[in-house]
């Protein structure tokens, strides 16, 4: 994918960056996942208001479509022995890459070749390493009889992001509701605020939900370590999106209806296949390194609603686009000081656009 960007700008990496103070990064998941709180953001006058979650379907309306990410999160931490030393090896599935065979994170890497094996549940599952990549990553080839998701739930754990220290005791609470596709290595982390019955009063009040799969990457989370934006790289990260979802949200654009999109993962699939195919949908499949920051401009999406990001983060730089990075940052000052819960259990962000007339 190609990235894009206007004249004058701001493509310094340091005008992304805010005070986060160490103690409003929510550890746990609130009891209630629509009782967080929502700071709604008028996307073109910066108005904000302070509402809880459950509140979104009073900025919803007849006609809008909700796009949601139905992918599932791998319980892709595995914790082994070498067979060779019994050295304790901790790998991270990061995506597959083809048959049994997978890209991870090992720690520590520097005790894994080419050739080592790593034995996990006393040999339930082996995993051989078949390559080093250029980032420190490793291939490995999984070693199993019988079905290797069944034993991926038996012997993994759910990778939470590194800023979240304690053990989760429900695991379910780092999946959506609607979680569906199993593939991802971190959760799209917006739709963990909506249950089963909210989503059921948003039917009812006229809102189409569609939903895509885009199997979420760690790489999304990465803070931008070079000083220009463009210099920066994105992990490809696979999607797919249906023919029903793409006639759908076509459909809501051609009668007047909003587009909101639930998290910038959802944002990431839509605007990758409006680009593709000049600004319509369409069914397709494939992966994605799209990289959206000020100066994109939107073809598939009008609203947003997202958690509260990392500062200097692709995601700051993202929800930016839809907006402005002044606006942003303003609102992003307002929820540190109204002491917001931030990153993946924290509370919400609205991206309002403007109400459209609905075409009779």
């Amino acid at each position: 994918m190609t990235k894009q960007t206007t004249p004058n700008t701001t493509l310094n990496i340091q005008d992304y960056d805010f005070d986060l103070p160490e103690e409003l990064i929510a550890q746990t998941p609130l009891l209630d996942r629509t009782s967080s709180r929502l700071l709604v953001m008028n996307k073109e006058t910066g108005e904000t208001s302070h509402r809880h979650f459950r509140d979104i379907i009073d900025y919803l309306h007849k006609g809008d479509t909700l796009v949601l990410n139905d992918t599932r999160v791998l319980p892709a931490r595995l914790m082994g022995v070498k067979e060779d030393t019994g050295a304790n090896i901790e790998l991270l599935l990061l995506k597959q890459v083809e048959d049994d065979v997978w890209e991870t994170l090992a720690k520590p890497a520097k005790k894994v070749k080419v050739g080592t094996i790593v034995s996990f549940g006393d040999g339930l599952l082996r995993a051989e390493c078949t390559g080093i990549l250029d980032h420190g990553g490793r291939h490995f080839k999984m070693i199993y009889d019988g079905i290797f998701y069944e034993l991926l739930d038996q012997l993994g754990e759910m990778p939470l992001p590194p800023y979240i220290r304690g053990k989760l005791e429900d695991q379910n609470r780092y999946q959506t509701v609607f979680a569906k596709e199993r593939g991802s290595a971190a959760a799209p982390t917006a739709g963990l605020h909506f249950t089963d019955e909210l989503l059921t009063q948003i039917r009812d009040k006229g809102v189409n939900i569609a939903f895509i799969t885009l199997h979420v990457g760690l790489g999304t989370f990465r803070p931008v370590s070079v000083e220009s934006i463009e210099d920066h790289d994105m992990h490809s990260e696979f999607y797919r999106i249906t023919q029903e979802t793409a006639e759908l949200i076509n459909g809501t654009k051609q009668n007047g209806g909003r587009i909101v999109s639930v998290g910038t993962t959802s944002t990431r699939t839509l605007e990758s296949v409006a680009q593709k195919f000049n600004g319509k949908l369409q069914e397709d499949s494939g992966w994605t390194d799209i990289f959206i920051f000020p100066g994109y401009e939107f073809k598939a999406v009008d609203g947003l609603i997202t958690n509260f990001h990392l500062p200097k983060s692709t995601l700051v730089m993202l929800v930016s686009a839809l907006s402005s990075r002044e606006r942003i940052l303003n609102a992003y000052t307002q929820a540190v000081d109204e002491q917001y819960r931030f990153f993946s259990f924290g509370d919400a962000m609205f991206i309002e656009p403007q109400k459209k007339e609905t075409h009779p």
